[in-house]
């Protein structure tokens, strides 16, 4: 805790400049603070698992269906409001901020393992300065995810291998790209079980049991949604009522193209579109500076699911807050720059950041 100290001061600072800058907007556009942080939106969709449940049927109702929702964030929900019973969306916030500070100090030591403690500082620093990074401190499931995915990382990268396919399992219960996070930890598993062979060397149990446990906790889940509702393909079932299949690209191409080139994209959408082209554009840069192969993996798999999709386009710049790994060659530019340029940048993210962040929940009229 005390190596990641500045990590964390960092981190802090930098989203509790975007908290004030929201709440005063908020209170000058005489907007409800609690409700658009703890009650609004997919919010509300958490709040509603943890109090009733999910559904018992498909039905037909496009966006509709609440078991497109994994469950592991509704569950520590209705433990928490079960032992500390708070308002509505008490519970959810605080695991929410909780978990980003959690995230934020995973990140730190993933960046400080590969580059040391200036780079993972200023890895977790931008991580909290993303254009849609408010939704960190909202009753959302992206802290909660990034936490879990970005200590199951650092264990594959340090070698703990039931840490990691527990994190993982844990992950895959969270959000539905947690089979990613599942993959990164299998595969580079498996591979070190293969080397391990092709060398003559013992197996050990520990890395094998690792490999087997990571994609269980999305299985479990996917396979629960079946059997509810009676068909091996129900949760992609439920997904195709929330429009959300995947293409290939094909249809975020699409929608580039139109935003660009046939309509003039309002802002938001402006944002959601540039932040899906840099973190394209940081992938390969990943892959030309020899990232590890779990985050490659990680990321890789992140992206395909993310742009691949040909659902709803606005929320994608937050689907995308998970992939930290993004951030690395940023980090480590940053790192060898002198101390002046790197605060200056530093400062201009944050600064841009704490705007989109109340653009998002204020002036963008959707979901973030």
């Amino acid at each position: 805790m005390r190596h990641a100290s500045p990590a964390l001061l960092a981190y802090g600072s930098v989203r509790l400049l975007g908290a004030v800058v929201f709440a005063l907007w908020a209170r000058r556009e005489h907007r409800g603070i609690w409700h658009l942080l703890a009650e609004s939106w997919d919010c509300d969709w958490y709040l509603k698992i943890a109090e009733n449940g999910y559904a018992h049927t498909l039905g037909t109702q496009f966006d509709a269906n609440n078991m497109a929702f994994f469950p592991l964030y509704p569950l520590l929900v209705r433990a928490g409001e079960v032992l500390a019973p708070e308002p509505r969306g008490a519970v959810g916030l605080a695991i929410s901020v909780v978990c980003s500070f959690l995230a934020a100090w995973g990140i730190f030591a993933v960046g400080d393992h590969l580059y040391g403690r200036r780079t993972g500082v200023l890895l977790a620093a931008l991580w909290g300065s993303l254009p849609v990074a408010l939704v960190q401190w909202m009753g959302y499931t992206e802290s909660l995810f990034t936490a879990l995915t970005a200590w199951a990382l650092y264990a594959v990268l340090t070698g703990r291998w039931l840490w990691a396919g527990a994190l993982a399992a844990l992950a895959g219960l969270t959000r539905p790209t947690g089979a990613a996070v599942a993959a990164a930890v299998s595969l580079t598993a498996l591979l070190a079980l293969y080397r391990r062979g092709r060398a003559g060397g013992r197996i050990p149990r520990r890395v094998l049991l690792g490999a087997l446990v990571a994609p269980l906790g999305w299985l479990a889940y996917v396979g629960w949604v079946g059997a509810r509702l009676g068909r091996w393909d129900g949760y992609f079932a439920v997904q195709k009522l929330w429009h959300n299949e995947w293409d290939g690209g094909v249809g975020t191409l699409r929608t580039m193209h139109d935003l660009l080139a046939v309509e003039r994209p309002q802002l938001f959408l402006a944002m959601v579109t540039a932040t899906l082209l840099a973190s394209a554009a940081l992938f390969v840069l990943s892959v030309g500076d020899r990232q590890p192969l779990p985050l490659l993996i990680f990321t890789g798999l992140l992206l395909a699911i993310v742009l691949g999709s040909k659902g709803v386009y606005f929320p994608r710049a937050r689907f995308l807050l998970p992939g930290f790994p993004l951030l690395l060659p940023v980090a480590a530019a940053l790192a060898r720059a002198r101390t002046h340029v790197a605060v200056t940048a530093l400062a201009a993210a944050a600064v841009t950041s704490a705007a989109f962040g109340g653009h998002m929940l204020l002036a963008w009229m959707g979901p973030p």
